[in-house]
């Protein structure tokens, strides 16, 4: 057995002439979330489809403890729990018949499913609907089912595709929390195409953008990576978008309320005493001014030209 718990070597995937993914490269040697980012399209499903061997690869190598998932799928398999983007729940199923056929399906030995339906259960926080349909269940508890059928037998590694997709605001938080959980006893990849996900969960973090990985290093890494090109102010009285676009380094101005503003700059390095200044001169009120990172779609272009 491999002292990695996962590694992905010049893994490459074609469709028909296209390459959805290429060359790609990374490792997980420890517990933990490991967020797996890209935009819609950018590779990220079909990475996790053949990691998890549901997909076979064109070329490269996928290992999980050593083993590798395509020539020996069924053993590499028991090491790894799944939860794809669209729960493959049976609706008409109770939780505790579901989560009974997912054991079998897991080949657990038959005088421990009840015990491993019972501890995936209590894991996830679904012991109370044990009778219920999983139909009569909200988006949330049918995630959490979903999650629950991933960890049932107990995997090394944990893959979640977009898990939080679909969910209302506290049912993500919650669905966060038992994420949290479960990457403290096993290694965990975290998809989403959500930076705002990603850097609230994740320890690392890869980035995939057209089919190619674009970074991939801590999450602290990552922020100090990406540089600033816009300002967050609150200003008591705001001037016009007239007088900010007077002021040396300041392109565009996006109002977010009445006293919250984001400042796109052309990262002059004196902005910033620019807007104190004239905030001062002119009683504006500035009461905050910190950095304003780019959005998703600006950091995949400035991390696709740096690589």
């Amino acid at each position: 057995m491999s002292d990695n718990i996962f590694k992905i070597t010049s893994l490459s995937h074609r469709y028909s002439s296209d390459w959805a993914i290429r060359d790609i490269n990374f490792e997980i040697n420890k517990k933990g979330i490991l967020g797996l980012l890209g935009s819609n399209g950018a590779g990220k499903s079909t990475t996790m489809n053949i990691l998890c061997g549901v997909l076979n690869q064109t070329e490269g190598n996928v290992l999980i403890k050593g083993i590798d998932i395509r020539k020996n799928p069924k053993e590499a398999k028991k090491l790894i729990g799944f939860l794809p983007q669209h729960p493959p729940l049976h609706l008409e199923l109770t939780v505790d018949e579901y989560l009974t056929h997912a054991a079998y399906l897991r080949r657990i030995p038959k005088v421990d499913i009840r015990s491993s339906v019972e501890k995936a259960k209590a894991r996830c926080g679904v012991a109370h609907f044990s009778d219920r349909l999983l139909k009569n269940l909200s988006g949330g508890y049918r995630q959490r089912v979903g999650i629950a059928q991933a960890i049932i037998h107990e995997p090394e590694l944990v893959v979640l595709d977009e898990p939080t997709n679909g969910l209302d605001p506290n049912q993500i938080i919650e669905v966060r929390k038992l994420i949290r959980e479960i990457a403290e006893e096993r290694a965990v990849i975290f998809s989403s195409h959500i930076l705002h996900e990603v850097q609230l969960l994740c320890r690392d973090i890869i980035m995939i953008e057209k089919g190619k990985v674009v970074f991939a290093d801590s999450m602290d890494a990552f922020n100090n990576y990406i540089e600033p090109n816009g300002i967050h102010v609150w200003m008591k009285t705001p001037p016009t978008d007239e007088v900010l676009l007077a002021i040396p380094g300041i392109e565009k101005i996006d109002r977010q309320s009445d006293h919250i503003l984001i400042l796109q700059t052309d990262r002059t390095p004196e902005v910033n005493d620019y807007i104190v200044e004239e905030s001062v001169r002119n009683n504006w009120g500035l009461r905050e001014i910190t950095p304003f990172k780019s959005s998703l779609d600006d950091i995949f272009k400035q991390l696709s030209s740096h690589s």
